[in-house]
């Protein structure tokens, strides 16, 4: 028998509204956390002094409920609903809608979307134009996952497909020689996400997913994991350091996430985020 659960629209309209003033005004904690660490050890004074800013900022952020970044990004949400999930007064994307509109309002946010890609760019003045991956799974819950992903980091983005022959080593090279280059573009240090397998567009969305692991976390592989290690440790020797400005960390925390590919790809994307990571999740 199946256990069909019924939901408001309005408890989703308010966790939704929730989600978005945590992620622009309370930046996440674990990442403060890092640099918190970071700072405390850093001898470089103009590193020291741009940790230290960072900080200053997620406190103002905090305390006056504004933004932490003046770039209030893109909305993406990846979104796993159960076959018996249902609202009982309205539809999901409506919803989703309305809440992301509320909320840039409530919370004075920049409008950063264009209607038309390539000729006109006209500012959308009237939503936030949103990205959403949706996922049906069986159950009766919705999981939403959202993210705010600023332009800086989002275009620093990388994607290959790399012979079969490719070693891990030659696969550590190629994502600490990306973000060693891109230089102080993504507003370091930042979080990367890395997908590897899949085909060519699944390798660019487990970048992006790995992005919202735990801030920190080891792969469950132990060679995924020292591979995590090892390029967070690559690229803090051979970055370009906080904001690219020479010293200091450039990377805090390194995700890989995979998936099977064919025998004759090896896909490979890797995804930044800056080091205000704007993301959360819920369940209902």
């Amino acid at each position: 028998m199946r256990n069909i659960l019924f939901v408001d629209s309005a408890l989703l309209h308010e966790k939704l509204l929730e989600a978005l003033g945590q992620i622009y005004c309370r930046p996440d904690e674990t990442v403060l956390n890092l640099i918190r660490e970071y700072e405390a050890k850093e001898t470089h004074p103009l590193a020291k002094d741009m940790l230290q800013s960072i900080l200053r900022n997620a406190d103002v952020a905090r305390e006056q409920s504004l933004p932490c970044c003046q770039d209030t990004g893109t909305p993406v949400l990846f979104i796993r609903k159960g076959e018996d999930f249902c609202l009982g007064d309205g539809d999901i994307m409506s919803t989703i809608e309305s809440a992301l509109e509320q909320g840039w309002q409530k919370y004075h946010l920049r409008r950063s979307m264009v209607e038309e890609p390539l000729f006109e760019r006209k500012i959308i003045q009237d939503r936030p134009a949103p990205v959403i991956h949706w996922e049906n799974v069986p159950g009766n819950t919705l999981e939403v996952k959202l993210a705010l992903k600023g332009g800086g980091a989002e275009n620093m983005a990388a994607h290959y497909m790399l012979p079969t022959s490719t070693t891990a080593e030659e696969v550590v090279e190629k994502v600490v020689t990306h973000v060693v280059n891109v230089g102080g573009q993504p507003c370091p240090p930042v979080i990367v996400g890395i997908g590897l397998g899949g085909n060519f567009e699944s390798s660019a969305l487990l970048a992006k997913r790995a992005l919202l692991e735990p801030t920190g976390r080891a792969h469950p592989d132990v060679r995924y994991a020292e591979l995590e290690q090892k390029i967070l440790n690559e690229i803090n020797r051979c970055g370009k350091g906080v904001m690219g400005l020479g010293a200091g960390p450039t990377a805090l925390a390194v995700h890989i996430l995979t998936e099977p590919c064919h025998i004759a790809s090896l896909p490979l994307a890797v995804n930044l985020d800056c080091h205000a990571h704007r993301h959360t999740g819920f369940t209902l």
